[in-house]
């Protein structure tokens, strides 16, 4: 159990150690900084101890973000601070130097915590100390200011402070006016009844798989059910993020789940509805492939971009200058979230089309959605690209290395194409996709000219990654290979023209998916990539690519699917059970707690 230790002479008529208490922290109470810092040692090693001025004033909210949110090692608000085990030692330091400086009597003026706060900073701690906004946190000094700071405390309305909080603060039109209004006291129910943001996550994927059976019936009945289902997923899937800022239940297992449920939840979509146009008689596998493949390269571009830049430095332009002012319009800021597609207006598409329409028509909108919304963003961000002058930092460069997935084949020749100066590598990569997309697109199933341009693929691979990639476009390298990647295959099913080729393919494309997905998960948890040996086991891109090619070429179509097939298992099961099994760990070790927004909902 968390403990807080109440620092001073108690107040009359406080509520300050039920409030902690209610917190779920086992209250000790310190006259002074010496009995503090004997209470700071005595506290097990292993929990989370908080320092709070007997004289706070404040809401019981502004106490909640400041003492006990996971994310953080250091934590406070006025009046408090807060340290989790693995800053127990730089809490400790900074008392016991309170302590010694003179600290050790009565706390008639200043707040310890307070103090220990800044002599925190002066030893070069971060310490997180939350947007309170309307919320109150305060240590009065007299009791005509403890009178004003009670006012003001009942003046403001903790509880809906509380919800309004749970939203995100910058969300889709479709989320914010449709779902977020009452799925915020969805959360609140939720939280209530002790259920955790990883029920709620699971009950989403649940939903969502229901919907994509009732889509796989190809009934209208199955249609229509799909898309409601679609769109109760959708709320629930807004939930468990509600619940996780409301209640502040952050996990590093937590946002794992999320995001590649949300990945899972609309692929198996895709799937059902393919499915269910095969039972009709319409084969838009192709089209459910193609939809999967283009949502997947958007959300690398998103990555890869961000990764380069989020710590750049002299990371400005006059475009970014200008999309800021922009949003200061309020009509335009509406207008820019909405034609990106995001995860909320998309599945209200796809849900509604679903449901009034065929299948074919629904992949058929959401592809030229997508690709208007891919070109709008991709486009915007290369002019930002060419218009900083920002200097990436190393961390960046190995984020995209790792980004790019080279397997043993790359990694064995970059030795040699180090020797290379190449000043492009983005065009490089974009070369090499291409050779080998477009012979597998242009020529006959059972050609070699695929293989010829896998082997150009192969060759040119290492080419883009033989050197830091901290050029204004070098995060273009990772989406050009995962394009090249996915329309290799997809191409060479679609050319085999047999039953089953593209649903394998389907299936070969996901599995190959989520590994790249994971891969993304671990750098933003700071977990670093995948192991080498992972990578190598599956062949990386580029060997992926040119087996792919090699076993088109040399088997019949049948056969070609049964090793698609056979393929997408293997790869399916190597990177599913390495990746359950290192979050699982993260989460049993005690992992830092993240949150990732992920994509606007």
């Amino acid at each position: 159990m968390p403990t807080a230790i109440v620092t001073g002479q108690p107040v009359p008529g406080s509520s300050l150690e039920n409030d902690l208490r209610s917190l779920g922290f086992g209250v000790l109470v310190a006259a002074d900084a010496a009995e503090a810092e004997t209470l700071l040692a005595a506290a097990p090693a292993g929990d989370r101890v908080a320092l709070v001025d007997a004289r706070f004033v404040g809401h019981q909210h502004a106490l909640r973000l400041g003492l006990a949110d996971p994310r953080f090692p250091l934590s406070a608000v006025p009046g408090a601070v807060t340290a989790q085990p693995a800053a127990r030692q730089a809490l400790t330091r900074a008392v016991a130097r309170e302590t010694s400086a003179g600290g050790g009597t009565a706390l008639a003026v200043d707040s310890l915590a307070d103090r220990i706060v800044t002599a925190l900073g002066a030893d070069g701690c971060e310490v997180h100390r939350p947007e309170l906004g309307s919320l109150v946190a305060a240590v009065p000094a007299d009791p005509q200011a403890r009178n004003e700071a009670r006012q003001a405390v009942a003046a403001v309305d903790d509880e809906a402070v509380r919800l309004k909080s749970a939203v995100k603060s910058r969300d889709g039109f479709f989320t914010t006016f449709f779902i977020s209004p009452y799925s915020r006291y969805l959360a609140r129910w939720c939280a209530r009844r002790g259920l955790t943001p990883n029920q709620v996550t699971t009950a989403s994927l649940l939903t969502a798989l229901i919907a994509a059976g009732c889509a796989a019936t190809g009934t209208r009945g199955g249609f229509v059910a799909a898309g409601v289902l679609l769109i109760a997923s959708f709320v629930l899937d807004c939930t468990d993020g509600q619940l996780a800022r409301y209640a502040l239940k952050y996990s590093t297992l937590g946002a794992w789940l999320d995001a590649t449920f949300d990945r899972a939840k609309e692929y198996a979509y895709y799937a059902g509805l393919a499915l269910g146009a095969a039972r009709g008689g319409d084969d838009v596998w192709a089209l459910a492939l193609g939809a999967m493949i283009l949502q997947t390269c958007r959300h690398v571009v998103d990555f890869s971009f961000n990764e380069a830049n989020h710590d750049a430095t002299a990371n400005t332009s006059p475009t970014a200058a200008l999309s800021d002012k922009l949003d200061s319009v309020g009509w335009t800021v509406w207008v820019r979230r909405m034609i990106v597609l995001p995860i909320g207006e998309r599945w209200a598409m796809i849900a509604v089309l679903t449901a009034a329409t065929t299948p074919r028509i629904t992949f058929s909108v959401l592809l030229i959605g997508c690709a208007f919304a891919a070109t709008y963003t991709t486009a915007g961000r290369v002019l930002r690209s060419l218009t900083r002058k920002a200097r990436r930092t190393d961390r960046a460069a190995q984020a995209l290395a790792d980004l790019a997935d080279s397997g043993p084949l790359a990694q064995g020749l970059t030795r040699v194409a180090r020797r290379v100066s190449l000043r492009a590598p983005a065009c490089t990569a974009l070369v090499g996709g291409a050779a080998v997309t477009l012979a597998a697109s242009f020529a006959p199933y059972g050609s070699w000219w695929p293989v010829l341009g896998a082997v150009i693929y192969v060759l040119q691979s290492p080419l883009a990654v033989a050197r830091p990639l901290k050029g204004a476009l070098d995060w273009l390298v990772p989406p050009f290979f995962r394009a090249a990647e996915y329309g290799t295959v997809l191409a060479l099913a679609a050319g085999a023209g047999v039953n089953g080729a593209l649903p394998a393919a389907f299936g070969l494309v996901a599995a190959v998916a989520y590994h790249h997905y994971d891969t993304v998960y671990r750098i933003r948890g700071n977990a670093g990539a995948p192991p080498a040996w992972l990578v190598r086991a599956i062949g990386g891109h580029e060997g992926r690519t040119l087996l792919v090619t090699v076993l088109a070429a040399v088997l019949t179509a049948p056969q070609f699917t049964v090793a698609l097939t056979v393929l997408a298992v293997a790869v399916a099961l190597v990177v599913l059970v390495e990746s359950i099994r290192f979050w699982v760990a993260a989460h049993r070790e005690g992992a830092p707690a993240v949150h990732d927004e992920g994509e606007p909902a």
